[in-house]
């Protein structure tokens, strides 16, 4: 059960990140270090929805920084 809820919520970022056309290059690498950050939140607690979120806020800070 643990590796569904993953894929959906990968599948939702990666369905989220489509909407990217619009937005300015740094608000481009903030959705994608987010996106980055919680998969691999998620691989590396194993499903848990505090690594996810964690991986998330982690990578999202990482991809705005990195897009200045």
């Amino acid at each position: 059960m643990k590796i569904i809820r993953v894929l959906l919520i990968n599948l939702g970022l990666l369905v989220a990140l489509g909407g990217c056309s619009g937005m300015s290059r740094q608000g481009q690498d903030t959705a994608v270090g987010a996106g980055v950050g919680a998969i691999g939140g998620a691989v590396l607690t194993g499903g848990s929805v505090l690594g996810t979120l964690g991986g998330a806020a982690v990578g999202g800070v990482v991809g705005h920084e990195a897009g200045r």
